[in-house]
């Protein structure tokens, strides 16, 4: 059962696969934001993964997010996910990303319960 408070952790080592230069948001090796978004919206869905019914995951839907500080290849984040909020089908995540250093970046994030199947089916009607 879902409830309010609950969290999860994930440690990513950066590398270069996950920089600006190579993700095309920018000319440095550096963390990317959208890998670092990636990270945040893993870490939130699959907190929430393991306590769905079988045919339910969650799709994100609104993320607000503030990249604070730039990090380099070869150094590990900690991503953690806070769900704050549930409101019917929508879940609502507090999520901040540290380094060694501090706080790399910090989001609101929205995720919705979907039953995989008709959202398939309705997703693939637009072909």
């Amino acid at each position: 059962m879902l409830e309010k408070g609950l969290k999860n952790t994930l440690t990513i080592k950066v590398t270069t696969d996950k920089t600006a230069k190579v993700m095309g948001s920018g000319t440095l090796d550096v963390f990317a934001t959208p890998s670092m978004v990636a990270l945040m919206e893993q870490t939130a869905a699959e907190s929430v993964q393991p306590l769905l019914d079988a045919g339910v995951t969650s799709v994100g839907t609104k993320i607000n997010v503030e990249h604070l500080a730039a990090d380099p290849v070869g150094i590990e984040v900690v991503c953690e996910s806070t769900l704050t909020e549930i409101d019917g089908r929508k879940l609502c995540f507090d999520i901040i990303v540290r380094d060694s250093h501090g706080i790399v970046g910090k989001a609101y994030h929205e995720r919705f319960l979907i039953k995989s199947e008709s959202f398939m089916s309705k997703t693939n009607a637009k072909l």
